[in-house]
C-alpha cells in the first residue's frame, strides 16, 4: 500500500465536475507534481488530500487512513501550503512558529525543540524576531514552509509554492523540498513552472477540465507518449522535438513554420519556437536551408529531448471548465 491513494476521485459543484473519478499513488521519499490549467481541479484535489474539503464520490487515504472517515488522524500526518495564507499582524517569526506548535499540542521543551529545528531548517535564524510583514515574499514562503513541518508530517501539500519567487529564492526553497524527501516525506506539489517540476519531481499527474490524463514517472509517460506517437511511423521518420531561436523578429515565422511538412505542433514564443520534427538528418538539413532561403533570421536549430513543457502541451487541448 501506497503512503498516499486517491482512488475514483470526483467532486461536484452543481453541474459542474470539478474533479472528475481520479485515481494515482506515490510513497514516501516522493516528490508528486500535480499539473494542469487553472480551472483543471487541483486546488480541490489538494483541498481534499487536506481534509478540508468533501469528495461527492471516491475517497483519498494517508497511511491507509481515510481523509473523510479518519480526518482528525489523518491531520496529524500532513501539511498543507495553500496558494495563499494568512499572515497575522504583530507577530514575529518566533510568535508564528510558536502559535502553530501550540496548536498541534505540542507542549514545554517538545514545543520548544521543533521551532527551534523549524527555524535552523529553514534557515530562520537571522529573522527570528522580524515581524512577518517585514519579511520578503522567499523568506514568507520558508516561514510558511516551516509552519508545516512545525509536527513533523508526514505528507506535505503545496500548492503553487514557487508563486512569485524570484530564481534564487526557487532554487533555495527547492534544494528544501530534496532534503525533506530524502528524510522520507512525501510531497505532492502543483506549479505551472514545469521546467522546475522535471528537475524536482519523481512522479507527476496531469489533469484536465477534473480528469486525469495521464500519472506516473515523468521518463515512464515521455516513453508511453513517444511510442503513441510514433507506433505506425518508420523507424527513419519518427519525430523529435526540435529548437529554434532567431536574432530578430521574423514576420511570416508561424505561417512559414505551418507550410513546412516536415514540423507539426509548432508553438511560437517571440524568438524562440519548439516543434516536432518528423525525418533524419537529411531532412533536417533540407528544413534548415529552406528557412533560411526564405529569410528567418536563425542563430540556433538544434533537436533535444523532450521535456516536461512538451509533453503537457502534447496531452492536454487547453480546455477549461
Amino acid at each position: 500500500m501506497s503512503l498516499v491513494e486517491v482512488t475514483n476521485l470526483s467532486r461536484l459543484f452543481g453541474e459542474v465536475r470539478a474533479v472528475d473519478d481520479i485515481s494515482f499513488t506515490f510513497d514516501a521519499g516522493d516528490i508528486y507534481g500535480f499539473i494542469g490549467p487553472n480551472g483543471a481541479g487541483k486546488s480541490t484535489t489538494m483541498r481534499i488530500l487536506a481534509t478540508l474539503d468533501i469528495p461527492s464520490h471516491g475517497d483519498c487515504t494517508v497511511a491507509g487512513l481515510s481523509t473523510v472517515d479518519d480526518a482528525d488522524q489523518v491531520r496529524r500526518m500532513i501539511g498543507y501550503m495553500p496558494d495563499s495564507y494568512g499572515a497575522y499582524p504583530n507577530m514575529t517569526v518566533l510568535d508564528y512558529l510558536d502559535f502553530f506548535a501550540r496548536a498541534y499540542g505540542l507542549r514545554h521543551g517538545e514545543r520548544r525543540r521543533a521551532v527551534t529545528d523549524v527555524v535552523d531548517f529553514c534557515q530562520l535564524g537571522g529573522l527570528a524576531e522580524k515581524a512577518i510583514t517585514t519579511l520578503s515574499k522567499g523568506m514568507k514562503q520558508r516561514l510558511c514552509l516551516g509552519r508545516c513541518l512545525i509536527h513533523d508530517p508526514k505528507l506535505l501539500i503545496l500548492d503553487e509554492p514557487s508563486a512569485g519567487l524570484d530564481p534564487r529564492a526557487r532554487i533555495e526553497f527547492r534544494e528544501l523540498l530534496r532534503l525533506l524527501a530524502e528524510q522520507g516525506k512525501a510531497i505532492f506539489i502543483s506549479s505551472h513552472i514545469l521546467a522546475e517540476l522535471e528537475e524536482l519531481c519523481t512522479g507527476v499527474a496531469i489533469i484536465e477540465q477534473g480528469r486525469l490524463v495521464v500519472s506516473g514517472p515523468v521518463r515512464e509517460i515521455k516513453a508511453r507518449a513517444e511510442a503513441a506517437r510514433d507506433s505506425h511511423a518508420d523507424p527513419a521518420q519518427r519525430a523529435v522535438a526540435v529548437e529554434l531561436r532567431l536574432s530578430e523578429a521574423f514576420p511570416r515565422l508561424a505561417e512559414l513554420l505551418a507550410e513546412q511538412p516536415e514540423l507539426s505542433e509548432p508553438q511560437v514564443d517571440g524568438l524562440h519556437v519548439v516543434a516536432r520534427l518528423r525525418g533524419g538528418p537529411a531532412t533536417q538539413a533540407a528544413l534548415l536551408k529552406r528557412l533560411m532561403a526564405a529569410g528567418v533570421p536563425l542563430y540556433h536549430f538544434a533537436t533535444r529531448e523532450e521535456n516536461l513543457e512538451d509533453l503537457f502541451m502534447h496531452l492536454t487541448e487547453g480546455k477549461v471548465q
